[in-house]
């Protein structure tokens, strides 16, 4: 009998076909699916989708089409369509009616993506082609039983996707290309990398001082460790900045992953530059081999060998025992549709997933987001973990100034790993915060900075950092930090400037965007804050005296420029007015207290005109449009563009890019010199003759728009002169 072909591929010693048939692929893509599917309950839906999805193979002209298209019998020849994605999921509609939604769509969907319900109904009034066998099907698998909440249907639909899709892409890749399969293999398990942290921990207390600061520290990990032993759900750790949550965070979720049998850990973070604070501090710990970082501007350079292969390879999927990325990537896997997307959605089933800086979370997408982890602890056997310094509203029923939306969030409140005592929190309130209603320029705000030998300065845009940086005293020890600077040269002068700060000796003036506002470890006596939001206040003033070494207080100064729009429009000014409203006649010490951030937040969510400003829930919830959704849904709403800088090596990366193409390497390495820039400033690049198409990249070659302090430079004099050839 002449085998059914599903993939197929020359020997290149032999000349010989090896052939894997529709059979052994279908099996093995039906038991690797539902030993994913298994952590959710529903292996037999993820057995029946492996075993159906390549049904449509078995046609006579998808065979020619093979045979043709790998050269193996160039004069193959067929009538009929060879697409065999739908025929599938025409099988699984027919043989399991009660489950079609489960089922069809993800068939039909696993090389092009999930369709709109709408768009499947069309596609299962097709007949179903002659020599189709459904009778050994039915026989092989009987109807499953699963109670599916009409609530998470769509993300149920996403996830079995997602494990269908993955299967399908492991197995083809075992059979095509097994050394590739087994790079993937490796790291340890869970139960193992916690008594490294305990280690680790155990030494920083051996060497720490014994400061009030470092006992407040001992004590979170003291209730991190003694919380841990609960059930799945939803948490919350707030603690002050400098209590040092990260790791207390991670041993808390190390030690409830290990007693509850979870897999991995998910820790999604909103900022890149404690992403990578926070990568480098875990992979020193657990070593690169168990921690994966995945950002669009990580470059990978440390690692080598096997170990960078495998890091490739993992972020396709998140198989790693740890997984540190964005909160852009995690929210926008869990609403897409792509199989590329997708494959990685079921590893976040039985995790512990740590939302670090949740108070970030987009209040336009608040309602979407919410009701994904609600479905991620109550179906997925997850635990999430909110951590902050700043705990936001998300319980109860909250209305905004539509009266006709409200957002609906968690029935209960998270519950506290630490407890929510102001006196446990006394040694971390090191500095007091400082209110000026004057209006300043930025002349006299750089006047105040060059009066002190250490002084942070935080603004609200790109711009303003630049003008008060010309206003400083030029030295090597004033630092200027904005995203204006490409991440190379970012992280440059953090480094640089944290190696000034270990010498008490030095003077060190920075002025920065908000960008150090949160998870940059540093400490100043005088820290100046633009207005802005109550969270992001706390969160300067947490830069402040961060380790309590000084012997009064620090001072977190917030300050007002005398220009319209200093303050940006939209969330960040309707922030600040409310911080404004708030604290209007609050002590200094209760700008601190969870009450007045918890005011401060359901002020703020009354602000807000839609919880889901792209309708996702309703698209996804009553109509299952799930590739309207994927498309809509964008956690960032950047319109910005991406150029490469001229800075560092970026020049011969952009050359490489030109002669040989791109590739995964070079386009991570790329993405460290590259600066994003509006539309409008775009434009104007443009018609200056700056920027160069490079084959698919924006580039700038000019030296002199690139500065060395500052990095971009948008305004300059010279542009304005007209060029001489």
């Amino acid at each position: 009998m002449t085998p059914i072909i599903s993939h197929l591929y020359q020997n290149s010693t032999s000349g010989k076909w090896v052939i894997q048939t529709n059979d052994e692929h279908s099996r093995g893509v039906a038991d690797l699916a539902a030993r994913f599917a298994d952590d959710f309950g529903m292996g037999m839906f993820g057995e029946i989708l492996g075993y159906l999805h390549d049904r449509g193979k078995a046609t006579p002209a998808f065979q020619a089409h093979i045979k043709r298209n790998s050269g193996m019998d160039p004069s193959a020849r067929a009538a009929g369509n060879p697409h065999h994605a739908y025929i599938g999921g025409l099988v699984a509609t027919k043989l399991y009616q009660r489950y079609d939604l489960l089922l069809s769509n993800c068939i039909m969907g696993h090389h092009r993506g999930l369709y709109d319900l709408d768009e499947v109904k069309e596609m299962v009034k097709e007949q179903l082609p002659e020599g189709i066998d459904m009778d050994e099907v039915h026989t092989t698998y009987s109807t499953p039983e699963f109670k599916v909440p009409r609530e998470s249907l769509h993300h149920i639909i996403r996830m079995l996707f997602s494990c269908l899709v993955d299967a399908d892409y492991l197995d083809t890749e075992r059979f095509m290309d097994g050394d590739k399969s087994r790079k993937r293999q490796g790291g340890k398990g869970l139960d193992e990398l916690l008594p490294i942290l305990e280690k680790h921990l155990e030494r920083l207390r051996k060497t720490a001082p014994d400061t009030p600061v470092n006992r407040v520290r001992t004590t979170v990990q003291d209730y991190a460790r003694k919380n841990s032993d609960c059930a799945n759900g939803l948490y919350e750790m707030t603690v002050p900045t400098g209590g040092g949550k990260t790791l207390s965070s991670l041993l808390w979720a190390l030690s409830h992953a290990v007693r509850n049998g979870l897999k991995r850990i998910i820790i999604a973070i909103p900022y890149t530059s404690i992403i990578e604070q926070t990568a480098q501090t875990l992979k020193g710990i657990f070593g690169e081999e168990n921690v994966l970082e995945h950002h669009s501007q990580v470059a990978d350079s440390t690692s080598t060998g096997e170990v960078r292969t495998r890091h490739e390879l993992a972020t396709e999927n998140w198989d790693y025992p740890i997984v540190v990325t964005t909160n852009v990537r995690l929210f926008e896997t869990m609403f897409n549709n792509r199989p590329s997307k997708c494959r990685r959605l079921h590893n976040l089933a039985k995790s512990v997933i740590i939302l670090d800086e949740v108070q970030t979370l987009p209040l336009d997408l608040y309602q979407p987001i919410v009701n994904g982890l609600k479905s991620l602890y109550t179906v997925f056997g997850c635990s999430v973990l909110f951590t902050t310094a700043s705990q936001p509203v998300l319980t109860g029923i909250l209305r905004g100034t539509n009266k006709l939306q409200q957002f609906k969030g968690f029935v209960s409140p998270p519950k506290a790993i630490v407890p929510h005592d102001e006196a446990l929190w006394q040694p971390l309130r090191r500095a007091r915060i400082i209110s000026d209603a004057t209006r300043h320029s930025c002349e006299e705000i750089a006047a105040k900075m060059s009066a002190a030998s250490r002084v942070l300065c935080i603004v609200n845009t790109r711009q303003i950092a630049q003008e008060i940086y010309g206003w400083l005293p030029v030295a090597d020890t004033t630092i200027h930090l904005s995203r204006m600077m490409c991440p190379a040269h970012l992280k440059e002068r953090l480094d640089y400037m944290k190696h000034l700060l270990e010498n008490p000796r030095n003077e060190v003036r920075v002025i920065s965007t908000q960008l150090i506002e949160a998870g940059v470890d540093v400490d100043f006596p005088l820290v100046l804050r633009q207005e802005a939001g109550l969270d992001s206040i706390i969160q300067a003033a947490g830069r402040c005296n961060r380790e309590g070494l000084m012997e009064e207080k620090g001072e977190t100064y917030v300050f007002e420029l005398d220009r319209v729009g200093s303050v940006p429009k939209g969330f960040l000014a309707k922030a600040n007015q409310v911080r404004k409203r708030v604290c209007v006649n609050l002590e200094e010490e209760e700008w601190f207290a969870d009450s007045t951030m918890s005011r401060f937040f359901e002020e703020l969510i009354g602000t807000v005109d839609c919880f889901d400003k792209y309708d996702t829930e309703k698209d996804l919830t009553k109509y299952l449009k799930f590739e309207t959704a994927s498309k809509n849904f964008k956690y960032i709403d950047n319109a910005d563009y991406p150029v490469i800088v001229n800075w560092g090596k970026s020049m011969k990366l952009v050359d490489q890019f030109k002669q040989h193409g791109p590739s995964y390497e070079l386009n991570k390495e790329l993405c460290q010199y590259s600066v994003n820039v509006s539309r409008y400033n775009f434009s104007r690049l443009i018609n200056q003759g700056l920027i160069e198409d490079a084959g698919g990249l924006y580039v700038i070659r000019c030296t002199k728009a690139y500065s060395p302090e500052v990095g971009l430079i948008i305004d300059n004099e010279w542009l304005e002169e007209p060029m001489v050839i």
